[in-house]
């Protein structure tokens, strides 16, 4: 079994700062890639930014610049920093992550609970 459990969520003003954090634990042979992703009601998933298991990262167009994700291998913890935040920020951040919990087991993805960002005018 493999739990995500997310932090770091709140309400700021527009050109404030946050940062995510999303650790795995449980049953974890390896850890593959780690992504963000944000939702707004109404509205599909969408990926922020993503990051390879050997630390290649890309951010979508909407945020680059202003976010950085990172990931700490000994912590099997994956962050977002936002910077410049903007109202139209503002949604519900979910993690993923690509889990192998054993050899004879294929990779399985893994999304976090959610953790609500609110970014004021």
């Amino acid at each position: 079994q493999v739990h995500l459990v997310e932090s770091g969520g709140g309400l700021v003003q527009a050109g404030g700062s946050l940062r995510l954090s999303c650790a795995a634990s449980g049953s974890i042979f390896r850890i593959n890639a780690m992504g963000w992703y944000r939702q707004v009601p109404g509205q599909q998933r969408e990926l922020v930014a993503e990051i390879t298991r050997g630390g290649r990262s890309q951010h979508a167009d909407s945020v680059k610049g202003r976010f950085t994700i990172s990931r700490d291998y000994a912590k099997n913890t994956v962050y977002l920093q936002m910077s410049s935040l903007k109202p139209e920020d503002t949604a519900v951040y979910y993690c993923n992550v690509g889990v192998v919990t054993s050899w004879t087991t294929p990779e399985g993805e893994y999304w976090g609970q959610g953790t609500q960002v609110t970014v004021s005018s």
